[in-house]
């Protein structure tokens, strides 16, 4: 019992005490490399696969939408338990922050077996929908059927991942998720080159990376000051399934829509500019998503000092820690939003070696890469409000970028523009999502300042 009290008292020290940029780049750090190396593996699939064939490439861009809706699921109840377990760690209430663990990965694996299941009972009519032609539905329906059975562990392994960081354990989160990834990156070229297994290869090797990090990361769990996960704390009631949700929504919306998202842009590709549109789109798509990781990893390292502090009252070291992060976001885009506009063929071409997929993916991703340097505020803002319990403004501005701005965009760009509407479609909804943010971003701000100054008089006059 005195050694449990003694490592909450360390834990509170180093989140409480600790300068606020030194922590952040401390808990950043695994996290930066756990989303690039994530990224990394999951355009893995896409190089490999795009050494088949454009309709291969294809095929698994169409099936980014399923997997954004597993990963939606996973992060909805992985942001929504690691938020509020964090927020009670920050409060001292250790019992909620345990209880809140082991329900939110219950939860994560029982949708898990839901989508499973539901996902393979209707396979060929999803990848219908999804806007798989005949030269594709083979092998869209070949990948998502495996990349389906292993729902419940890629779910898992996202809650369990997310629960480390916001306890601030980014290391053990970071090792689960190596592991996934070179057991991914190693079985890749053997299974599609190699056994000449094509996208088949290619789900198998992404299934058993995404397994491989559930176990360690569950092992990892089991380590040090964390919280253990037990059957005797699953307690699946309303409060903690509107806590999650309260916590989780962004998470879910951001996610979910970008599914919905990508369906739409994969069906509007496809009509004006066939197999080798979709395919350009699908590159561009995973290449910002690579860049993306590493601002988002950068982000989760500000999300536990953020929930921590927040729930200690600490409101000066919120505020700090969330300049810090959109400065420092906003510099590391501009770099590699420039290197991006200028090397765009060639990134292209990597991938895929198609003058046809090249004319569309270097258009599409010299405009991402223009507009590039926006987004820092918004994903800072956003994890801001998330991590604090702003349930409703963070679920708007996680929204903004793959729903309010971007659905209306690819409705009616591509009409007036055709497949260049289709190419410009994110960069509008990347510019128009700052509208949102600023405003959202400068009350939030306004009010931990006058909190933090009210606080500061109380303790005065104490």
């Amino acid at each position: 019992m005195m050694n449990d009290y003694v490592k909450q008292e360390s834990r509170r020290k180093m989140m409480t005490e600790t300068p606020v940029p030194q922590l952040i780049v401390k808990l950043s750090i695994p996290t930066i490399i756990s989303m690039l190396v994530t990224s990394f593996y999951n355009s893995a699939d896409t190089y490999f696969v795009g050494r088949i064939s454009t309709q291969a490439t294809a095929a698994v861009g169409l099936v980014f939408s399923v997997m954004a809706i597993i990963q939606a699921l996973g992060f909805f109840c992985g942001h929504g338990s690691g938020n509020y377990l964090s927020r009670m760690l920050g409060a001292g209430e250790n019992e909620k922050a345990n209880e809140m663990a082991s329900t939110g990965f219950a939860i994560a694996l029982i949708l898990g077996v839901v989508v499973a299941a539901v996902g393979n009972l209707f396979l060929h009519r999803i990848a219908l929908w999804l806007g798989a032609s005949p030269t594709t539905i083979n092998d869209t329906e070949n990948y998502m059927r495996i990349i389906l059975l292993g729902a419940p562990f890629m779910m898992g392994q996202f809650v369990i991942n997310n629960q480390l960081r916001f306890q601030g354990s980014a290391v053990y989160a970071m090792i689960g998720l190596m592991c996934g990834a070179v057991i991914n990156v190693i079985l890749d070229p053997v299974l599609i080159l190699g056994f000449k297994w094509g996208v088949t290869g290619a789900a198998i090797a992404t299934v058993s990376g995404q397994i491989t990090s559930f176990i360690v990361l569950l092992i990892g769990s089991t380590k040090g000051q964390n919280i253990h996960l037990k059957l005797s704390n699953v307690h699946i009631n309303w409060f903690y399934i509107l806590e999650i949700t309260n916590g989780g929504a962004p998470s879910l919306f951001r996610q979910g829509l970008a599914a919905v998202a990508t369906l739409l842009l994969n069906h509007h590709a496809g009509f004006y500019g066939g197999d080798a549109a979709i395919a350009g789109m699908s590159i561009v798509t995973r290449v910002m998503m690579m860049l993306m990781s590493a601002l988002i990893g950068f982000g989760q390292g500000y999300q536990p000092v953020c929930s921590y502090n927040y729930g200690a009252g600490l409101k000066s070291r919120v505020r700090e820690g969330y300049f810090f992060c959109v400065k420092w976001g906003t510099v590391f885009l501009f770099v590699v939003g420039t290197l991006c506009f200028i090397f765009a063929p060639d990134v292209i071409r990597w991938f895929r070696n198609d003058d046809a997929v090249v004319a569309v993916g270097r258009v599409a991703l010299r405009c991402q890469s223009a507009a590039f340097p926006l987004t820092a505020l918004v994903v800072m803002t956003n994890m801001m409000l998330q991590s604090m319990g702003r349930g409703f403004k963070a679920t708007i501005t996680s929204s903004a970028r793959n729903g309010i701005f971007f659905i209306p965009s690819i409705l009616i760009l591509p009409r007036i523009f055709g497949l260049l509407g289709v190419e410009i479609t994110q960069t509008c909804a990347d510019v128009l999502s700052i509208l949102i943010t600023i405003p959202f971003a400068y009350t939030e701000l306004k009010h931990l300042k006058e909190d933090d100054a009210g606080e500061v008089e109380q303790r005065q006059v104490e």
